[in-house]
């Protein structure tokens, strides 16, 4: 997709005025199995390095804490200058538990299941839209099929070889079966490359959405529920100026969705309900014209005036749909005018110092994540200010307050090698 990255509705969905002095954030993880883990740690390490070189003054972050049930990790940041600080809960909702069932699943059924979604994708054209849409993550989607019909061919390469190889010494029956075992271990033996360089979690991660996008996850159709619950919570009790619901990745259509169910209930017009979408993989699930209940919860929130809805994409990003904007290109009509979402562009070759950029350039699942990590030089994209600031979304993404870098910190700024 060609189309630039930017889009103001015509009809933008009203917020109050800022500054915002409490802010609870709900984040919704991606598709991941050590989430209760990453994020917490990732957020620690990456705001301890933006509040070095960025001017927040006043800046503190408590413990995080675990809720029995293990579904909400909570911490509480702060965050601005005497008399003005914005107080911020910022909360982690947890579905890695439905992340880890999948991957607990043997590695043979996953790579079967990949086999018919691809399929069934190339049937429908879904795939083709995809590469339309990006090609970029065309390749990620084709890339753990691809090597699953490489493994998928060593292992019946070697199993025939096995198999010949017995065949003067034992029965038939006996050779074909341990020619069978001896690519079955092959599979298994290669396990642990393979998470090694991410395929297991590409797999499961598409299998995943092509189930969800079929109906075929009632699992997580009920965590959905309980998290729109949970934020609903956090809307009634009040007490704050903005609640903010952040999805990174496919964690962006989790937060959609949540904010959807959410906006269903009766519920007060305050405080400020807001969205925001980073790098997500919207069209994953919602191009398929099977998924019709995430569509329509999609374009409710496209006409909603009850939320604002900013949506931030990277070109340089493989996993993301850069220029997708869900108002025109789903084919459906919103019930109403359409007032969301503000799409923008990290513009991330502006805000990462240049050596850094090189050395992440072909490196998908860093840069992937660098939505999340702190900027190495001042821009409009800010992860921290969206989410720690005292502008309201909508103001921020329109008349961004640039944070500048803290006066003792050198115009060039050192390369650094970090780690997701």
């Amino acid at each position: 997709m060609t189309r630039q990255i930017g889009f103001n509705p015509p009809d933008g969905a009203p917020q109050p005025p800022g500054p915002v002095r409490r802010r609870h954030v709900v984040y919704l993880p991606g598709y991941d199995p050590e989430a209760g883990k990453r994020y917490r740690a990732l957020f620690s390490r990456e705001f301890t390095r933006y509040a070095k070189r960025f001017d927040l003054a006043k800046r503190a972050i408590t413990r995080a804490e675990t809720r029995p049930d293990g579904l909400v990790q909570t911490w509480t940041v702060e965050t601005g200058r005497a008399g003005t600080e914005t107080h911020t809960t910022y909360e982690v909702l947890l579905w890695d538990d439905l992340v880890r069932a999948d991957f607990r699943r043997p590695l043979i059924a996953s790579m079967a299941l990949l086999t018919a979604g691809i399929l069934h994708s190339v049937a429908t054209a879904k795939i083709f839209r995809l590469y339309g849409l990006n090609w970029k993550y065309g390749n990620v989607i084709l890339y753990p099929f691809g090597m699953t019909v490489i493994l998928g061919a060593l292992a019946a390469l070697l199993g025939t070889g096995v198999a010949r190889l017995l065949a003067g010494w034992l029965p038939g029956l006996a050779a074909g079966g341990l020619g069978a075992l001896a690519g079955i271990g092959l599979v298994l033996a290669a396990t642990p490359l393979l998470d090694r360089i991410f395929l297991r979690q590409l797999i499961n991660d598409w299998v995943f959405n092509w189930q969800h996008s079929n109906g075929w996850r009632p699992d997580y159709e009920a965590r959905l529920a309980l998290f729109a619950d949970h934020v609903a919570d956090r809307l009634e009790a009040g007490g704050v100026d903005e609640v903010l619901i952040v999805g990174h990745s496919s964690g962006g259509l989790t937060a959609a969705e949540v904010a959807a169910r959410v906006l269903a209930k009766d519920l007060p017009e305050t405080p400020s309900l807001s969205l925001l979408t980073l790098g997500a993989g919207l069209p994953l699930v919602t191009i398929n014209p099977r998924a019709r209940r995430v569509r329509a919860d999609v374009m409710r929130l496209v006409a909603s005036d009850r939320l604002v809805w900013a949506d931030y994409q990277a070109p340089q990003d493989w996993m993301n749909f850069p220029g997708f904007n869900p108002a025109l290109d789903l084919g459906e009509a919103p019930a109403g005018p359409v007032r969301n979402p503000l799409i923008r562009s990290t513009r991330f070759r502006e805000i990462i110092d240049p050596d850094v950029y090189r050395r992440i350039s072909f490196r998908p699942f860093r840069m992937h994540f660098q939505f999340l990590m702190a900027n190495d030089l001042p821009g409009e994209y800010d992860f921290f200010a969206l989410t720690l600031g005292p502008q309201p979304l909508r103001e921020r993404v329109l008349a961004p307050a640039i944070v500048p870098l803290r006066p003792e910190t050198p115009p060039e700024p050192v390369p650094v090698h970090r780690e997701i």
